[in-house]
């Protein structure tokens, strides 16, 4: 009975989903800006952030790259051209994002676009985090350890998104005619991972205060992106340090530059809620996690070679 009940229930969902995919896009209404598109890039010196730049700015749009180190935003505000600004900034500074506001304010009078491609990630195991082994206790220290690391995966994938939302949002309100907002998430904010917990655990929660915020600011279009392993060095910004199990990300992950154009893609089109990517099979694995948690268990310890 209950396996003809799953039967019944992914048949249903096989063909829900799609459809309520499709009506998405379709009813999605086109943005419409009365001059060049101005848009913010934070998260710029790298990934997906840097090709968003590079692609908004051969289209013509004025562009505001902004990452924390200056020798690389001033290397791609000068690849971008004379239309582009380039600001050294940490969204997690309240007066770095309090000084990115007034210079956009001076040089644009407003903003139109935000893409949130910042962030930090995290490699190991929770208790790998205090320097336990096995099943022995974790002393006091490694249990220290353990809560300041998580303390910067915080900083990096919670504090500066909600630092950038309560600095942006007014101007945009009041100075776009669509005013939007693309949060680049993780499919790891909708479907657990061994050795991702911290930074699932945070992106899940940047998502949710992102999702909340679109419902209190109605005439914001606010998209989340949630890739799947996008290529890339996931190291470079670990707040811990190990391997990275999964399978090389450069040979089997997300290209970058076809993530930041359906980045644009989403935005232009005013499409608002999740888009997942690879859409097929990760909607029907956030699904099927709530129905069958022991098989997308499996999964995930499978894909990063985690011994059960």
């Amino acid at each position: 009975m209950v396996s003809q009940r799953l039967r019944l229930l992914g048949a249903l969902l096989a063909v829900a989903i799609p459809t309520i995919h499709l009506l998405r896009r379709i009813t999605a209404r086109r943005r419409k800006l009365t001059s060049a598109e101005r848009v913010l890039v934070l998260g710029a010196s790298s990934g997906v952030g840097h090709a968003l730049a590079r692609q908004y700015a051969r289209r013509g749009a004025r562009v505001c790259v902004v990452a924390r180190r200056t020798d690389k935003i001033n290397a791609l505000a000068a690849e971008c051209g004379e239309g582009c600004i380039g600001v050294a900034a940490d969204l997690t500074v309240v007066e770095d994002m309090v000084r990115l506001r007034e210079t956009l304010a001076r040089e644009w009078g407003g903003l139109d676009t935000i893409h949130l491609c910042a962030g930090v990630s995290a490699l190991q195991p929770v208790m790998a985090l205090t320097g336990a082994e096995g099943k022995e206790d974790a002393a006091g220290k490694g249990i220290q350890d353990a809560v300041d690391i998580a303390g910067k995966a915080v900083q990096g994938n919670f504090v500066g998104p909600m630092v950038v939302a309560v600095t942006f949002i007014p101007m945009l309100t009041r100075t776009s005619t669509a005013p939007a907002i693309l949060l680049v998430s993780s499919m790891a904010a909708l479907v657990p991972a061994p050795t991702r917990a911290l930074y699932a655990a945070t992106k899940a929660s940047s998502l949710l205060l992102y999702q909340a915020l679109a419902i209190e600011h109605r005439d914001i279009a606010f998209t989340f992106i949630l890739p799947a392993t996008i290529e890339g060095d996931f190291r470079a910004s670990a707040v811990d340090s190990g391997p990275v199990r999964e399978a090389d990300p450069n040979k089997h992950g997300l290209k970058i530059n076809y993530v930041a154009s359906q980045c644009i893609d989403a935005v232009d089109k005013g499409v608002r809620g999740s888009v997942m990517m690879p859409w097929i099979p990760y909607a029907f694995a956030h699904h099927l996690y709530y129905l069958w948690p022991s098989l997308i268990e499996h999964m995930a310890a499978r894909k990063y070679n985690f011994p059960a």
